[in-house]
């Protein structure tokens, strides 16, 4: 009996001699994201991508810049200054000392043209126009509501000021970018949101229904696809001459974008439906006795929307850059209403391009603003990746 308690006691003493195993511990970030929704983990791990960021913050500005066009523009997008065309930007002419070398308030000198048909000007140092803020000018709308005439800043006339420079006729180049940022950033935006809609609907029911109706949808789909985007674009706006409006002309080409745009979408969904409609609480609802409907927009299409938002991120620029291509031709928004890809078609000539440079601009900001895009969507498509959300 006493051997055996002391094998015991030195079994026991063993055990606890024993070095304690290494425990293994889990990420902080991963702990952290337990129980929060997909929606929330995309987000926080869309923070972190500083270049995806940029491009959310570039968009920001550039869409508040577009709402508030009128109140940012000094003057309106038809707003023609008929003897200074071609002026060059006053962006670097706008003066914060007078001549003696003492700050004051920021002026400009007033024009005086050399050669007309040159498009040359020498500043008339006779005149100065203080730069004054919150100024009255035209009036505008902000969203087609509010209306005002309050602009954030403006010259007395007869001074101008044209910190992109002028056009062709005089007209403001800084204005028109602002509004024209209206037509080329919104067709976007509203295409894109009728297309994915569209899309989300038709794929639905593809991947819920099955069957013929999954065949009948998909083959229509592939039709659509199978469609040259740009040459279809084309083709179907000049269909209807070049005679409309600018605002028919806008409807028109977002009927063609989305048209040509929901097929994606559609496929897209349907593959996740696909998946989607086979777990259990898809199962638990039918048997429930809900309806298709109610199934589908309830506990399916909610599940999506994570990769929508991607999807639907990566394809906005396709539309911009569509809107400008046929501005650009001539089939697009008219003169004298702005969009950024009619402003370019002025620069089409080898003089216009050696000359006058600042024509160019409104490329600039098509640039900018594709590329803000893809950052934005190159960040969601990494954020949103599946294998990286449990």
């Amino acid at each position: 009996m006493p051997e055996r308690l002391e094998e015991n006691s030195s079994a026991s003493q063993a055990v606890v001699a024993q070095p304690a195993l290494p425990v293994k511990i889990e990420d902080e970030g991963k702990v952290k994201s337990r129980g929060l929704s997909p929606s929330r983990i995309i987000w926080k791990k869309l923070r972190r991508n500083r270049t995806a960021m940029f491009g959310l913050y570039i968009l920001a500005g550039l869409y508040i810049s577009a709402i508030l066009a009128g109140f940012i523009a000094p003057y309106k997008y038809d707003n023609a200054a008929h003897d200074f065309p071609f002026y060059p930007p006053m962006i670097t002419r706008v003066h914060f000392f007078d001549e003696q070398g003492n700050l004051t308030r920021p002026f400009v000198y007033g024009i005086i043209p050399d050669d007309p048909t040159l498009a040359t000007y020498h500043d008339d140092k006779e005149k100065k126009y203080p730069l004054r803020f919150f100024v009255r000018g035209e009036s505008y709308h902000i969203l087609w509501i509010i209306r005002s005439d309050i602009h954030l800043f403006g010259v007395d006339e007869p001074g101008r000021i044209f910190l992109f420079g002028s056009d062709i006729v005089g007209q403001d180049i800084f204005s028109r970018i602002l509004y024209g940022a209206q037509v080329s950033l919104s067709i976007g935006i509203v295409g894109i949101i009728i297309s994915t809609i569209i899309g989300m609907m038709i794929g639905a029911a593809a991947g819920y229904f099955g069957g013929a109706t999954d065949f009948t949808l998909m083959r229509l789909v592939e039709v659509v696809l199978a469609i040259p985007s740009l040459y279809f674009i084309l083709i179907m706006r000049q269909m209807f001459g070049t005679s409309l409006s600018s605002a028919e002309s806008y409807l028109i080409m977002l009927i063609i974008f989305v048209f040509i745009g929901w097929a994606i979408e559609a496929r897209v969904i349907r593959g996740m439906v696909l998946s989607l409609k086979e777990q259990e609480y898809v199962i638990a609802a039918r048997a429930l006795g809900y309806t298709n409907t109610r199934i589908i927009l309830r506990h399916i299409l909610p599940n999506t929307l994570s990769f929508v938002i991607v999807t639907a991120t990566l394809t906005v620029p396709f539309y911009i850059l569509s809107e400008a291509a046929l501005s650009f031709l001539g089939v697009g928004i008219q003169e004298p209403d702005a969009s950024w890809g009619n402003m370019l078609s002025a620069a089409q000539t080898n003089r216009y391009l050696y000359d006058f440079p600042w024509m160019l601009i409104p490329g600039v900001f098509i640039f900018i603003a594709v590329m803000a895009w893809n950052f934005l969507g190159d960040g969601l498509r990494d954020a949103a990746d599946p294998r990286t959300l449990g």
